[in-house]
């Protein structure tokens, strides 16, 4: 373990030079990244179909590509799954990454290339670890083992070809190189089990007997796997069974709603959390800095990157910018084309920009998550913001929830309405609502002048709902476990009209 920890940690300081280099010249980084992605492809369908040979700059790039979502993609995805190569990428499409984007929406089979494995994933999962040395260089991170929090996947016969269907954590553990199974844990016979309730127990018995130093996941699945730990040991610190874990590197959600919990359950001083920005689509940011939580973009992973203004979102011909074109301070939604054959793709996430030199910035939700019933335009970012506001003057520390509008009714005025599940109840809810309230009219002038004198929108409606409300749910639409989240917010009362069923049914009383 020792000599896999020197090799390793020599191996990232050289990576470390060429992230520096790529934060001097960004453009000329992603003006070689387009051009590389459009001759690798020239002569694939898609590549003959726009004449890939003859585009010559981004601008006759984005003037000749439309821009597309999952459903626009969706026919050359499904030939690519009926076992057709050569439509969207020259190399062979084998596996396809399972993703809901959220899990209200049908399932979404991401295609992943060699180049998307090798160049893109795997770099970044190297760099996340050459940066996280870099800013902790006494780290004793290989001395252990990394905890990985992986999905499943199945197996497709297509013509005598096997296809594979799975979360991008699985394809990812399946295509490890071999020396990578010596820092982590489980192994794959367990890491990879369908049924995600025995996972859990099977997860928590194995590596609690191991020395882990870092742990990788989407928090609220690694904070059902930590519960489970404790209970079987009968600890109520993470830090008596794992006295040597050092990091949780996490990304999937805002890590915000979760800190405190991390913190009540791992208490060691010398605990760290960075945070990563990695989809099926590709991975995009790592956080860089200790000093501040915004994460630094990813340019030379074989991604092509174009960015909307918020506001041109609704449009049926949006702006798109170029990254030289954006500002800090304003929300964009992500444009994406990569070395997975995703060609002008909307992966759905928006983004605030906090530095163009070099090119930093924070997910501040998804496209389809937020509420603009009245005119509000609140988003992912200021419902987080608000509730950690909130938690903080009344000592309350939440679990999970998701909001909607209550829309007008006879005399009375339109709401937000919100589902909580809580760590800890807040001293008193009133209080809660109000500083609620209160935060997000600091953080969104929008929605403080819908709440002027309480003309458009009421107070908040705050309900807390039982623990498991939300497990329950996910259970219900069999999205235990894996890259499966809970919706924040909802600009109709679908979801929240489902999740309040399930509320109701575990004793909750309006």
């Amino acid at each position: 373990m020792a000599l896999i920890s020197s090799v390793v940690s020599w191996l990232m300081k050289k990576r470390v030079h060429q992230i520096e280099l790529f934060k001097l010249y960004p453009h000329e980084v992603q003006s070689e990244v387009l051009k590389k992605l459009l001759s690798t492809s020239k002569e694939t369908e898609w590549g003959r179909k726009y004449d890939f040979d003859s585009i010559t700059s981004g601008n006759i790039f984005a003037e000749r590509i439309p821009v597309s979502d999952y459903d626009g993609l969706k026919p050359y995805i499904d030939r690519l799954r009926s076992g057709e190569q050569n439509i969207l990428w020259p190399t062979e499409i084998k596996w396809f990454a399972k993703s809901s984007g959220t899990t209200a929406g049908k399932s979404k089979f991401i295609p992943v290339s060699y180049e998307a494995l090798d160049e893109c994933h795997f770099k970044a999962g190297k760099d996340m670890l050459a940066l996280y040395c870099l800013n902790y260089p006494d780290t004793n991170l290989f001395e252990g083992k990394n905890l990985a929090m992986g999905g499943s996947h199945t197996i497709r016969e297509v013509n005598n070809e096997s296809y594979y269907d799975g979360d991008l954590s699985a394809i990812l553990m399946q295509n490890l190189p071999f020396w990578a199974e010596f820092l982590r844990t489980p192994n794959l016979s367990v890491a990879l089990m369908d049924e995600w309730e025995s996972k859990i127990e099977k997860l928590a018995l194995v590596t609690s007997r191991e020395d882990v130093t870092s742990i990788a996941g989407v928090p609220s699945w690694t904070l059902l796997l930590i519960h489970k730990i404790l209970e079987i040991t009968g600890k109520s610190d993470l830090s008596e069974i794992w006295p040597n874990l050092e990091v949780f590197f996490h990304g999937g959600v805002s890590f915000q709603p979760y800190r405190e919990q991390f913190h009540d359950l791992i208490r060691s001083p010398r605990m760290n959390y960075m945070e990563t920005y990695n989809a099926s689509e590709g991975f995009f940011g790592i956080q860089d800095q200790i000093d501040s939580e915004s994460m630094l973009l990813m340019l030379d992973y074989g991604i092509y990157y174009e960015f909307i203004p918020f506001d041109e979102l609704e449009k049926e011909y949006p702006k798109v910018l170029s990254l030289e074109q954006v500002e800090k301070g304003k929300n964009y939604a992500v444009v994406i084309s990569t070395n997975g054959g995703l060609w002008r793709y909307k992966i759905g996430d928006m983004i605030m920009f906090t530095d163009l030199t070099p090119y930093r910035f924070r997910i501040t939700g998804r496209t389809k998550s937020f509420i603009n019933a009245f005119g509000e335009e609140l988003i992912v970012d200021n419902a987080d913001k608000a509730l950690a506001i909130a938690c903080s003057k009344t000592n309350a520390v939440i679990r999970e929830y998701t909001a909607a509008p209550v829309y007008f009714s006879g005399n009375q005025r339109g709401a937000h309405e919100w589902l909580i599940e809580f760590e800890r109840e807040p001293d008193e809810l009133e209080f809660f609502i109000e500083a609620l309230d209160n935060a997000l009219k600091s953080l969104n002038s929008d929605y403080e002048a819908k709440r002027y004198h309480n003309m458009i929108l009421a107070e908040p409606l705050v309900r807390k709902i039982p623990n498991q409300t939300f497990y329950e749910w996910l259970k219900s639409k069999n999205k235990l476990g894996g890259q499966n989240k809970v919706p924040r917010l909802s600009n109709h009362r679908e979801l929240i009209n489902e999740v309040l069923t399930i509320a109701r049914q575990l004793g909750y009383h309006e």
